[in-house]
């Protein structure tokens, strides 16, 4: 029935001149807007799809599926797939399930809608009780309305009560053969271990930096906005392996846009908009670390605490930045996010600095990220913290103060300390650490300037005192000689650890510090690791366990029980024991009376119990 204007004359009302125009379509973000409808256009995800696929083909289809993976890689569009793929009936309506479903038949149309009756989606977030269990229960014994299967599908499963879990556990062992169950979740490791058993998982991966800029470049075409090949990757990088994350980002890229400038999505303006700008100023500040200026660090910390960057955030940057160059340094560069300026400077850096450096920094910021994370005054911790790390900036490693002792030489020696007198050998003296230097460009050479911190001597050992104390240490530290003398130390940490060595262990060889053996019972490896360390500090050598094969030597608890099992067999060897058993078949030899008669030899010490 058309709406013509003899309908309008008919009940009195005049014709509209021009029909009112059809209401506008909401906008819809990307996100939903470019949802894969199809297997063939989820990305990333191809040893899930070819399992199903195979599934389906070899009618080997699971009666529960489990997705887990971080936000945004497509579980829940999977599960919908799933349901289009088991319900699908195909354009003639004769189809079967398939990995490849129409899209155009009426239970694949009415999925991707969300107003299929036979595939119910719920929220275990907000339906988390057994009340709402309850009611799916009562519902599988009815079969579907018009579908294939009745699908259920259960986002973010992990939000479930603990007894919710339990009333589904029956049901989801043996569903009816009409139902499916689809799982999501994010956080798989709060789902029960009874659940899991009775799902079939996938884990969806990340998706790869470079998949993700490919798919962006192919929205960005469909949409009509042209985009810079760096500002994809930039946005890839961004969403940390999430489609979703990534989506977001590339709307609010589209939106950000200069209208002006022909609305192009550009690399620069992605930068400003994450924010990823301020990285120049944590570069600039690590290089003032690394330059020893504390002037410049201190008011650089001040410039930033005053722009509004807190300290935990600062010292976060830093340690990014030295994770950075680190990472420059072994030839792992790959981050599309930094400009080509911050590429050579971290490549500068990632040359000048060697591996013990970059490590002492990590550890040291690190050390100052914890304690500004829990400083009552975060803002003055952070220059504390960053204070130490430049004062550390140029002291030797562990490893060349180590040779330096052993070679009996020292650090360079200031000119202003050259005439003091020697140090006795037998006293020495231990120098008074002086400030921290502040590395500013004097004038002219002062005489009675403090010496930077690296420059404090070390005492001079004669080969023959270091000789001396090594045997001394080695006297202290004497390794154990046997097993038992193992057990021994141990026995002074744990009795557990103890009864682990005495119980379960099988010498192979002992050369201390190196003991090979066999296992009598599976040890763990973290107590493995325990008896380790204690033997470690116990000796101060360095021990290893090694499980071998070849002949091994019972173990203490089994020694214990073979003599055991000895000295009852002599005693029942004994002729009166014999007689004994003889005269009273059903007599019974005690153990009471075993460790007995390893102190006693007259037949008094031996009964019977008829």
């Amino acid at each position: 029935m058309s709406d013509s204007p003899d309908i309008f004359a008919a009940g009195g009302v005049e014709a509209p001149i021009d029909p009112a125009p059809a209401a506008a379509q909401p906008y819809r973000v990307l996100a939903r807007k470019y949802r894969p409808s199809s297997f063939a256009e989820l990305i990333g995800q191809d040893a899930m799809v070819q399992t199903l696929g195979n599934a389906i083909k070899r009618d080997r289809l699971a009666h529960a599926f489990l997705m887990t993976g971080v936000r945004g890689v497509g579980k829940t569009s999977t599960a919908r797939l799933i349901a289009k793929a088991l319900n699908c009936i195909g354009e003639d309506g004769q189809g079967g399930p398939t990995i490849d479903p129409c899209g155009k038949c009426e239970p694949c149309r009415s999925i991707a809608d969300g107003s299929f009756i036979d595939v119910i989606e719920m929220d275990a977030a907000s339906h988390t009780g057994v009340d709402d269990v309850r009611e799916i229960i009562e519902a599988v014994r009815y079969s579907s309305v018009s579908a294939r299967y009745k699908i259920y599908i259960i986002d973010e499963v992990h939000m479930l009560s603990k007894n919710a879990f339990n009333a589904l556990l029956k049901t989801l062992e043996e569903p009816p053969a009409h139902v499916k169950f689809i799982f999501a979740t994010t956080e798989v490791n709060k789902v029960p271990i009874t659940v899991l058993s009775r799902c079939q998982r996938f884990d969806l991966k990340r998706i790869k930096a470079e998949q993700l800029s490919t798919h962006f470049g192919n929205i960005v075409e469909k949409e009509g906005v042209e985009a810079e090949q760096d500002a994809l990757d930039l946005i890839a990088q961004a969403a940390e392996g999430s489609v979703r994350d990534g989506l977001s980002i590339l709307d609010q890229a589209i939106a950000h846009a200069d209208m002006e400038g022909g609305g192009d999505v550009k690399a620069s303006q992605i930068r400003e908009m994450l924010g990823l700008s301020d990285r120049s100023a944590v570069r600039r500040l690590f290089g003032l670390l690394l330059g020893g200026d504390s002037q410049a660090l201190l008011d650089a910390i001040d410039e930033q605490y005053r722009v509004g960057v807190e300290p935990l955030s600062l010292m976060n940057g830093l340690l990014s930045l030295c994770h950075q160059v680190t990472l420059y340094k072994v030839g792992r560069a790959n981050d599309p996010t930094l400009s080509e300026e911050a590429k050579a400077q971290l490549g500068t850096w990632s040359e000048k600095l060697s591996y013990p450096v970059l490590h002492r920094l990590w550890q040291l910021l690190l050390k100052g990220y914890e304690e500004v994370q829990q400083a009552h005054m975060p803002r003055e911790a952070c220059d504390m913290a960053l204070l130490r790390v430049l004062c550390a900036a140029d002291m030797p490693d562990p490893g060349e103060l180590a040779k330096m002792l052993q070679q009996g030489s020292a650090p360079a020696v200031p000119q202003t300390m050259e005439a003091a007198p020697a140090p006795i050998a037998s006293a020495p003296i231990i120098p008074t650490p002086k400030a921290p230097p502040v590395h500013e460009a004097p004038s002219a050479p002062v005489a009675n300037s403090p010496a930077p911190l690296t420059d404090v001597p070390v005492p001079a050992i004669e080969p023959q005192q270091i000789g001396i104390q090594e045997e001394q240490s080695a006297t202290e530290n004497k390794l154990p000689t046997d097993f038992e003398s193992v057990i021994k130390i141990i026995g002074g940490v744990s009795p557990v650890l103890e009864s682990i060595l005495i119980a379960d262990m099988r010498i192979i060889s002992f050369s201390a510090p190196v003991i090979e053996y066999q296992s009598a019972r599976p040890i763990a490896a973290s107590d493995l690791k325990k008896i380790t360390d204690a033997l470690n500090d116990a000796t101060g050598t360095i021990w290893t366990f090694q499980e071998g094969q070849g002949e091994a030597q019972p173990s203490i608890s089994e020694q214990i029980q073979l003599d055991k099992d000895a000295a009852t067999q002599a005693i029942l060897d004994t002729p009166f024991v014999k007689a004994a058993f003889e005269a009273f078949p059903d007599a019974e030899l005690l153990e009471n009376d075993i460790s007995q008669t390893q102190t006693d030899s007259g037949p008094e010490s031996r009964s019977s119990q008829a």
